[in-house]
């Protein structure tokens, strides 16, 4: 059995969170974890992929300071985009990504592999909470 294509680390702009009402939406869903300085909010987006929304405030630095934090959470989500967790659709087919928005409080920058080690503890924690929540949903 061959193996299958490596599938790309890339940011394409379907990956984002471009307008403010997908932005209330994850935020609207009331669900968030946090790990360190990061915070991670989540909705489950019906697509096949996940999406990332960055929102890094002004209390967290200067635009130097402010531009790296995302620039190392944008380069830590590329890297981990394959092993995000999904939900698997009830109907068959495909999984069902999330759409995340990862917000940050004031802090120096960490490396890129401190960001992802965090990303990805908090989407672990959001999926199985959203799996409690549809369980409980279906009952």
């Amino acid at each position: 059995m061959p193996d299958a294509a490596p599938r790309p680390n890339t940011f394409r702009a379907r990956h984002r969170l471009a307008h403010a009402r997908q932005f209330q939406a994850v935020y609207g869903a009331r669900m968030r974890k946090a790990r360190g300085p990061i915070t991670l909010f989540a909705l489950p987006n019906g697509l096949e992929h996940p999406r990332l929304g960055l929102s890094i405030g002004r209390r967290c630095g200067t635009a130097v300071r402010r531009n790296t934090i995302k620039r190392r959470l944008r380069e830590a989500f590329r890297l981990g985009q394959h092993r995000l967790p999904t939900i698997e659709r009830s109907s068959g087919g495909s999984a069902e990504g999330y759409d995340f928005v990862a917000s940050a409080s004031p802090h120096e920058p960490m490396s890129v592999e401190e960001y992802a080690r965090a990303f990805m503890a908090c989407a672990a924690e959001l999926h199985r909470e959203w799996l409690k929540r549809r369980r409980r949903a279906e009952s």
